[in-house]
């Protein structure tokens, strides 16, 4: 007997339908699985074996031969386990899946037949929606996550009994719902504020700039000045997601495995903050079976990078073309696949190994050669990447015995708000969102300067010796500060400020 029900593949973050087209004839008992399978798909046949045989059902004592259409298409990991199982039971004439064109099975199976849960359910679901797909069957323990999705019928099943008892007619299984409010992800961010922070009015106010128009952002300084405890309040800043956002990063959260418990849609933006002991793959992404790194995972978010100069090399040096292009790509034997990564950086880096370096209160031990050699980990190229340099001094006893009395988060992500929301309505049709996303020739267009302002750029310009990138990064950061100021023309001002962002290039670093 012969038979065809779906399931979805994975690969990178689009699915593909694939037809397990399942024949069962007389011969030598047999199981074969055809149709480029890795070892885990293979494995299938005995996690289905027993799965059969545990539920009350028979396991046919015949030839098995199975196809997962289409065959040039690489399959990998435990989620086809259901939908091979159900094709055997369908084939022997078991059960009848009366709407098998219409229907996808999603979920790995234990001996007993229970249903576990898969990585990727969000993206499997959205591309059985976009090919046409009404019913979906998922492990009930993914069923929050998949039924974010609207327009599909989400079935949520624990074992393999219910599926058979639901096309039995003996216990329907009903469609799924969930509402994403009562499942916001909870952010410990949001138990920060800056106005916590205590002086640093200059270094807050570059962090403002730089949540408005998705500037990266370097910041140096003496150890102990509270760059990280502005980082970590940046998240508080940042604009609200739109649900596109929100989709976008569940699905590279749920394909990496790290989708919050309970979570079926992340509300907030990411902050990821890896150790310096990172690996370039860690931050890339990679794996026999490439998965998102931290870059993709912190995308529409934040990536924080405390001490700087303390991660490898070869591993900087992987943000230099994903900063640029917003998109990483992964190329392996078994698959080349790009990962989104739009993302705001956020670094923090002391001036010297010992990091009293600039510090009127402490004696720095470095000698000029140990300070060249800490500063020269980081390379020109990926500094010239870096929108806004600044230096976050010490700060005095004065402004910490101060009661906090600076803007509050939600104060400033008001003026925040403000902004972003005058660059949507400038680039709606541009197809981007934020200044530091303007190319080359859009700069022409929305960054054009006056008599006045470009005699003043063109003479930091000289006098620093800048480089084309630094050049355009300084249009981007004046745009984003005009926005700010409500002015449709960059002004003087607003150069002048944005050349006082490029820190490093003024000093010589």
């Amino acid at each position: 007997m012969f038979t065809k029900i779906n399931t979805v593949a994975l690969t990178g973050l689009d699915g593909n339908i694939i037809e397990i087209q399942t024949d069962i004839s007389n011969g030598i008992v047999a199981f074969d699985i055809i149709g480029l399978p890795d070892t885990t798909v293979k494995e299938a046949r005995d996690r289905a074996k027993s799965s059969i045989k545990n539920c009350g059902c028979e396991y046919p004592k015949k030839r098995i031969t199975m196809n997962l259409a289409p065959a040039s298409l690489k399959k990998e990991g435990s989620g086809f386990d259901l939908a091979i199982t159900l094709s055997i039971l369908d084939a022997s004439k078991q059960i009848d899946i009366s709407d098998r064109e219409e229907a996808v099975f999603l979920g790995e199976l234990a001996l007993d037949g229970t249903v576990k849960p898969i990585r990727g359910i969000l993206p499997m679901v959205i591309s059985a929606y976009e090919h046409g797909i009404k019913r979906c069957f998922v492990p009930y323990d993914n069923a929050d996550e998949a039924a974010v999705i609207e327009g599909i019928d989400i079935y949520p099943v624990k074992t393999l009994n219910d599926v058979i008892d639901h096309y039995d007619g003996i216990r329907p299984i009903s469609p799924f719902t969930t509402n994403i409010d009562n499942f916001a992800t909870s952010a410990a961010l949001s138990l920060c504020d800056m106005r916590e922070v205590k002086g640093q009015e200059q270094a807050k106010r570059a962090i403002e700039v730089g949540a408005s128009g998705l500037h990266n952002i370097l910041m140096s300084g003496p150890a102990g000045t509270g760059k990280s405890m502005i980082a970590k309040r940046v998240g508080t800043i940042l604009p609200d997601m739109t649900f596109d956002e929100m989709l976008e990063v569940t699905k590279l959260h749920s394909i990496a495995g790290t989708l919050p418990e309970r979570t079926p849609l992340i509300t907030t933006r990411p902050f990821r903050s890896p150790h310096h002991t990172v690996s370039a793959n860690a931050l890339s992404g990679g794996g026999s079976i490439p998965r998102p790194g931290e870059l993709s995972l912190a995308h529409h978010g934040v990536l924080f990078l405390d001490e700087l100069p303390e991660f490898r090399r070869d591993t900087l040096e992987v943000l230099r073309q994903p900063l640029e292009d917003g998109i990483i790509t992964i190329s392996r034997v078994n698959a080349t696949l790009s990962y989104p990564c739009n993302i705001m950086l956020i670094a923090a880096m002391n001036p010297c190994p010992c990091g009293n370096r600039n510090n009127p209160n402490r004696v720095c031990t470095c000698t000029p050669a140990q300070v060249q050699r800490y500063r020269s980990k980081i390379s020109a190229p990926l500094l010239d990447r870096i929108d806004i340099q600044i230096e976050v001094p010490a700060v005095d006893y004065d402004d910490l015995s101060k009661i906090a009395d600076g803007d509050t988060s939600a104060q400033i992500k008001e003026r925040v708000n403000k902004a972003r929301a005058i660059q949507l309505e400038r680039y709606k049709n541009d197809n981007i969102t934020a200044n530091s996303q303007l190319t080359a020739s859009m700069l022409d267009k929305y960054c054009a300067l006056g008599d006045a302002e470009s005699k003043l750029l063109k003479s930091a310009f000289d006098r620093l010796g800048l480089s084309a990138r630094a050049h355009s990064k300084i249009l981007k950061v004046a745009r984003t500060i005009a926005d700010l100021d409500g002015s449709d023309d960059i002004k003087t001002a607003h150069i002048a400020e944005a050349i006082q962002y490029r820190n490093f290039d003024r000093i010589g670093y």
